[in-house]
């Protein structure tokens, strides 16, 4: 079953952070299998919804993106973010 990555970008405190962590993370979740879906700032938001940068990003299932996660090339890539962002990342199965 598909499976999705939703992350979104709380607060952004070091943009050099962040675009290290980009250009690791990037190549590392599409060799692990992951499609970006959507990436960027919303169009629009309602209700309790933030002006926040948010990225979707498919895989065939929940284990792909966990293994995706806790590989070594992506690994890699959040200690070159480090604290450079608060963010919530979730893996949720597909319907």
């Amino acid at each position: 079953m598909t499976a999705y990555w939703i992350s979104t970008y709380l607060a952004i405190h070091d943009e050099d952070k962040l675009a290290a962590y980009a250009e690791l993370a990037g190549p590392a979740l599409i060799a692990a299998g992951g499609t970006f879906l959507a990436r960027g700032m919303p169009a629009a938001h309602y209700e309790q919804g933030r002006d926040a940068r948010s990225v979707v990003i498919s895989f065939e299932s929940v284990e792909a993106a966990m293994a995706a996660h806790d590989s070594a090339d992506y690994t890699a890539a959040l200690e070159a973010l480090g604290d450079g962002v608060d963010r919530d990342l979730r893996i949720i199965p597909g319907v």
